[in-house]
């Protein structure tokens, strides 16, 4: 991702510039094929980047907490992952599911 030097704004490429998204500002740059070598993408993103919280989720191989415990089942470890469902400034919220039972819940810190 490349940022307008001029006003801070996202670049889009458009040809063979990179040309500002601020419709006030109008800047553009030569494209850089060096510079663009060193972005990452998307592409090459896999799926142990992701984080999970749909309850279809697979969480074996994710993180284990031990300093929980499961109100069905007692076991007092869960796998976890987690997610900013607030504003940046708050911490971000825990998504549980059982070792032992599968049992699934969310802890806030």
């Amino acid at each position: 991702m490349q940022f307008c030097d001029d006003c801070g704004s996202m670049m889009k490429a458009q040809g063979d510039c990179m040309v500002c998204t601020n419709e006030d500002c109008a800047a553009s740059s030569e494209r850089d094929p060096d510079a663009e070598a060193a972005f990452v993408t998307t592409e090459s993103q896999t799926d142990d980047d992701v984080i999970e919280s749909d309850e279809n989720a697979n969480f074996e191989g994710k993180p284990k907490a031990t300093d929980v415990r499961c109100e069905a089942c007692g076991n007092e470890e869960a796998w976890y992952t987690l997610k900013q469902t607030a504003s940046a400034d708050e911490p971000p919220t825990r998504f549980f599911k059982c070792t032992e039972c599968g049992k699934r819940w969310r802890g806030y810190n």
